[in-house]
């Protein structure tokens, strides 16, 4: 059973290799004390984001339940290893994720029967593809997930720069396959909006260049533009019908321009029991912080309390 709210924890530094050999690194939430095996969490953040973008906020609500919490860096970004920086290749995410998973089960103090994972904006989209394709996970949670990104894109991008963009995909694989080093963009733009930006939204740049940089040290402002190529071409709303009978919850921002809410709403609709939809007030990144963050990280503990605390036969 999942120990009550309110249990001590630690937080442990941890780091693992992927199967091509490259060093992830991030945190394991562990309760204090007791020797039996605990179902455990698996969580990473978002398009460029690190894990100290308030993934500890929600990781110490998980272990205070009771589960054991690994939160870790994508490759190519953070604390984690791996080249170029900057490079967000989302199925290589999802493959690391699936590795996460399997180096977790290795621990003696983990119920590999009892794995659930959590995914914000990017992630929450590789979350569900994660859910789809891995049976070893019981219970997903996706937070105001990224689910086309080709719709996605046709929002955040004027039509006009539309061709434009196209352009620059083709010249950066022209250039790469002379040798040369990947083009980079950054991913909110500085101070003029009409700037070329991964992320283009006011709340991107808000979020990013804000406050939150004292805790996230080793973030960056760029990415390589094969990034934003990939983004345009990655789906992972197309696994939603799929990831039944694995336990889904999907929380939506109310006013989110960013991962649109009317995209996520609707591709919910897509998706088999047990399902739940939370929606919240306020835009993207509100997600993280105030009373949405109260209100939605209580919602996300009881969900994992109420599928990973007894694990049905898949």
């Amino acid at each position: 059973m999942i120990k009550p709210t309110g249990v001590a924890h630690v937080r442990d530094d941890v780091e693992f290799l992927t199967e091509d050999g490259i060093a992830l690194r991030g945190w394991l939430y562990r309760p204090e004390g007791g020797t039996e095996r605990l179902p455990l969490i698996v969580m990473a953040h978002g398009f460029s984001a690190t894990k100290e973008m308030y993934l500890d906020d929600f990781a110490e609500v998980f272990s205070q339940a009771g589960f054991l919490v690994l939160v870790y860096d994508h490759r190519n970004l953070g604390a984690s290893d791996g080249e170029p920086r900057g490079e967000i290749d989302p199925w290589q995410q999802i493959r690391d994720y699936r590795t996460a998973i399997t180096w977790a089960s290795t621990r003696e103090d983990v119920d590999e029967t009892r794995i659930g994972i959590w995914g914000s904006s990017y992630s929450g989209g590789h979350v569900l593809v994660v859910a789809a394709q891995d049976r070893r996970v019981r219970c997903v949670v996706a937070q105001v997930p990224l689910i086309s990104g080709y719709e996605n894109s046709r929002r955040l991008v004027r039509a006009d720069h539309l061709a434009p963009l196209r352009d620059a995909f083709n010249a950066d694989r022209a250039a790469r396959y002379a040798g040369e080093q990947p083009a980079m963009i950054p991913v909110a733009y500085t101070d003029d909006p009409n700037e070329p930006a991964a992320l283009p939204t006011a709340d991107t740049h808000d979020f990013f260049l804000g406050p939150i940089l004292e805790r996230a040290t080793t973030w960056r402002n760029e990415v390589t533009l094969r990034s934003v190529e990939m983004f345009t071409e990655y789906e992972p709303g197309d696994y939603l019908p799929r990831i039944t009978p694995t336990p889904l919850m999907m929380v939506v921002a109310a006013e989110d321009h960013l991962t649109v809410v009317d995209l996520s709403t609707k591709a919910f609709t897509l998706a088999h029991e047990p399902k739940q939809l939370l929606v919240l007030p306020g835009g993207h990144f509100e997600a993280y912080i105030g009373e949405a963050f109260r209100v939605s990280s209580a919602a996300q503990r009881d969900w994992f309390v109420q599928h990973l605390g007894k694990v049905a036969a898949q």
